[in-house]
């Protein structure tokens, strides 16, 4: 296709805005303040928007969960297209759990950690600094598959729901993983070369993440420098690019018992895929989770394939309201891309007015219109709601 004019001009002043001022995209971070930290836990609270005396910050709280290996910049990976950004500007008290750099010296804590400590701590906090009000967990990948164990095993937490964005469950549905789950315990464990290479190394280093990321989307990699040329006078699609760019270069390691565990258990095992996983003293059985739960399926995500997110259904049958919805994007895309901003964050809105103290408040002020924005999981034929 002969580009225009106009694309012409806007191309070329996208080449020259990046060449002289090194970017296109609005990287800075949404302010935020640490009110927690333990090992390999740090809390921070986004400060509420506006410059006023009284900020706009009201309602229950939302604690966002990060996966292992991911930094929190996944949440807030560019202005215009970051959900802290859109949940602050909503005036909602927002937070989010991370776990800093880890090292060799990390390599004995396994998913125990973040279960029993992580992330029980960080929701507790939570809920003391927003004045005692029950939380919104959200965790994406395996920030979600953190905080569903949390919730099933500890039912005494103040959570008033929680919403998984593509959290793995199923991993024989994984293309990627697939073809060699059979492979994978012919050596045994002790002496398969998996094992011993996470053991020497204390984990899964940074590198090696980073290169897993971008060979799960090996496609995208491949077309990517086609995309850029072809996509030039798009500013906004420019400025995605370099903050995914970042996101990815800014990986951190996995703590080698953690890794183990999640080889074993997860990936080998496909223990989620049963309901229940076990931990080094106890098992936990997503069965016992009764907080409303809502999940998303990414529709292109290669990492956890809606095939692979959508089992979790058919293993909480205790939740008081279920909603599964599948969305635009892959992996990372439906979380943060460029059609979350009016997909999954529209859904997830929708979901913490329901069942939050606000509802009353957002229920009284516009009847039902609200829920006709987002149609019904019937209409769609995406999604399936268990109410």
């Amino acid at each position: 296709m002969i580009p225009s004019p106009d694309q012409i001009v806007s191309a070329a002043a996208n080449v020259a805005h990046k060449m002289l001022y090194g970017g296109l995209a609005d990287l800075r971070p949404m302010p935020r303040t640490l009110i927690d930290d333990g090992v390999l836990r740090e809390l921070y609270h986004y400060r509420p928007a506006g410059t006023g005396a009284r900020p706009h910050e009201d309602g229950d709280p939302v604690l966002l969960v990060t996966p292992l290996a991911a930094p929190a910049l996944c949440y807030d990976l560019r202005r215009g297209c970051s959900m802290v950004e859109h949940l602050v500007q909503a005036g909602r008290p927002t937070y989010v759990v991370e776990y800093g750099e880890v090292s060799f010296a990390n390599r004995a804590l396994g998913m125990e950690h973040w279960v029993d400590e992580v992330v029980p701590c960080a929701i507790r906090e939570v809920s003391r600094h927003a004045g005692d009000r029950p939380v919104h967990v959200v965790g994406w990948s395996l920030g979600g598959i953190f905080a569903l164990l949390t919730a099933a095993d500890q039912p005494d937490l103040p959570i008033a729901s929680l919403a998984t964005i593509g959290s793995p469950i199923d991993v024989t549905q994984v293309p990627l993983v697939a073809p060699i789950r059979p492979f994978l315990g012919l050596a045994g464990e002790r002496a398969g070369l998996v094992t011993q290479a996470y053991r020497l190394m204390g984990g899964a280093p940074k590198p090696l993440v980073r290169r897993a990321f971008q060979l799960s989307s090996v496609n995208k990699l491949v077309t990517k420098p086609v995309a850029i040329a072809a996509k030039l006078d798009d500013r906004d699609f420019l400025a995605q690019v370099e903050a995914v760019d970042r996101f990815t270069a800014n990986m951190i390691a996995y703590p080698g018992r953690t890794f183990g565990q999640l080889y074993h258990r997860l990936l080998k095992g496909n223990q989620l895929a049963g309901g229940v996983v076990g931990m080094d003293d106890r098992e936990i059985s997503l069965a016992d989770l009764r907080v409303p739960l809502l999940a998303f399926g990414g529709a292109s995500d290669g990492i956890a394939p809606v095939a692979c997110v959508q089992p979790v259904a058919d293993l909480v049958p205790n939740v008081p309201d279920f909603r599964f919805e599948v969305v635009p994007g892959g992996h990372l895309g439906m979380l943060t891309g460029r059609a979350a901003r009016t997909t999954t964050w529209r859904i997830l809105d929708e979901w913490i007015d329901r069942h939050s103290g606000r509802e009353s408040r957002a229920t009284t002020a516009i009847g039902t219109d609200r829920r006709r924005r987002y149609p019904s999981a019937s209409s769609r034929g995406l999604s399936a709601a268990r109410r």
